[in-house]
C-alpha cells in the first residue's frame, strides 16, 4: 500500500488535497466476463483473479456502508460484467438499504447487457436506480469480431427490455474506434434516441490489458462532434458540474448525446470518483498505479478489522489522489491491470 501525504483528515467529507468532494463509488463485482473486447483484454490466456480475493456481499455492503457514512451517495457495479454475479440482486437490495443523511444512495451499473432480459425486473424491485449499457456496433458480423463472440442478439433483447422498463436516465455507451465503427455514429444515436435512451460517446484508453494502446487509433470528442454535426444541430447541456460526460440537446429537443472524452479534455478537476477493484483494492483514479488494499483490514480480527481502520484507508486513499491522470504527459505509465480488472 502505497503511503499518502501525512495529515489526512480523519472524519467529515472524502477530500483531497486538491479540494474535491468524493461521492461516488465504483465498485467492480468481478474481472470476469462474458465478451472479449479487443480494446480491454485478450481472446485467450486471461489470469483471472483468485477466487478466495474478490469480495463477499458482506465485505462489499461494509466498505459501500462506510463510504456512505463518509459522504458517498451513489454506487456504481461495474465489471467485468457485473451480471455475472449469482448474487448481483442481493448485491443491488443491500445496498440500496443503506441511508445517508439525505436518503437512500443511489444504485446504478453498468452491464453489457447479456442477461439483463432475465433480471432486469428483479434488479428494479431491488432498487436500482441508473442504467448503462455498452453497445459498440449494430451490425452482427462487426459486433462479432470486436467482442469474439457472437451475442449481438443478446446484448440487443438487454437493451430492448431496458427501454420498456421505464429505468430512466438509461445510457448507452460506445468506444469511437477508427476504421472499426466511427462509420456508425450516427446510426448508433439514433438507435438509442428511438429507444429512450442517452448514446455516450467514449474516447478509447489506454487500459487494455495488452497494452496495445494507440492513439492514433482513437476518434477525438472533436472529431466525434464534428460527424454528429453533420447530422443534427448540437447545443451544450451547461452544469456539466462533476459528470464524466459533457452532453448535448439534438436539434434543440428532448434527444440528448453525450461524449466522454478523457483524454483529449480531462475532466479531473470536478473528479469525484473512487473505485473498489473487486479483490478489495481502493484506486483513487482510473489510471493510477497505486491501489489501497483493504482485503487484510477487512479480514483482519479484533481492533485492525474495525470500521474505523476501514474509513483510515479510505481516507488515505482519497488524500493521496493527483490533479491529474497525466495521459498526455510523456511520462506516464499505463497501468498494471486492464480495465476488466479495475472496473469500468
Amino acid at each position: 500500500m502505497p503511503p499518502a501525504p501525512a495529515s489526512h483528515p480523519t472524519s467529515g467529507a472524502l477530500l483531497d488535497t486538491h479540494g474535491r468532494s468524493h461521492k461516488d463509488l465504483r465498485i467492480s463485482l468481478t474481472d470476469r466476463c462474458s465478451l472479449r473486447c479487443t480494446y480491454c483484454m485478450p481472446e485467450q490466456g486471461n489470469e483471472w483473479l483468485a477466487r478466495e480475493s474478490i469480495l463477499s456481499v458482506d465485505e462489499i455492503v461494509r466498505v459501500a456502508r462506510i463510504a456512505a457514512e463518509a459522504g458517498i451517495t451513489t454506487f456504481r457495479l461495474t465489471g467485468g460484467e457485473p451480471l455475472l454475479r449469482r448474487d448481483i440482486v442481493d448485491i443491488v437490495r443491500r445496498l440500496r438499504e443503506i441511508d445517508t443523511e439525505d436518503g437512500p444512495v443511489q444504485v446504478a451499473m453498468t452491464t453489457n447487457g447479456i442477461r439483463l432480459d432475465e433480471v432486469l425486473d428483479d434488479l428494479i424491485s431491488a432498487g436500482l436506480s441508473r442504467l448503462n449499457i455498452s453497445i459498440d456496433t449494430l451490425r452482427p458480423d462487426r459486433f462479432a469480431a470486436l467482442t469474439r463472440r457472437d451475442r449481438l442478439d443478446d446484448v440487443l433483447r438487454g437493451i430492448a427490455a431496458a427501454s420498456a422498463s421505464g429505468l430512466r436516465p438509461l445510457k448507452l455507451n460506445t468506444v469511437a474506434m477508427r476504421g472499426v465503427n466511427d462509420d456508425e455514429l450516427c446510426d448508433l444515436v439514433e438507435f438509442a434516441t428511438a429507444r429512450g435512451a442517452e448514446l455516450r460517446f467514449i474516447e478509447q484508453m489506454p487500459l487494455d490489458s495488452g497494452h496495445t494502446w494507440d492513439r492514433d487509433q482513437m476518434v477525438t470528442r472533436e472529431e466525434i462532434l464534428d460527424t454528429l454535426s453533420e447530422r443534427w444541430t448540437l447545443t451544450e447541456i451547461p452544469g456539466r458540474g462533476g459528470a464524466p460526460a459533457e452532453r448535448w440537446h439534438l436539434d434543440g429537443g428532448a434527444a440528448t448525446v453525450g461524449v466522454i472524452a478523457s483524454v483529449t479534455a480531462p475532466f479531473c478537476g470536478a473528479c469525484d470518483r473512487l473505485r473498489l477493484t473487486a479483490d478489495g483494492q481502493l484506486r483513487n483514479c482510473l489510471f493510477s498505479t497505486d491501489e489501497f488494499d483493504l482485503l487484510p483490514v477487512l479480514r483482519a480480527t479484533g481492533d485492525p478489522g474495525s470500521d474505523a481502520a476501514v474509513d483510515d484507508v479510505l481516507r488515505r486513499c482519497v488524500w493521496a489522489k493527483l490533479p491529474g491522470h497525466a495521459i498526455n504527459d510523456p511520462a506516464f505509465l499505463q497501468p498494471a491491470r486492464g480495465m476488466n480488472a479495475i472496473g469500468g
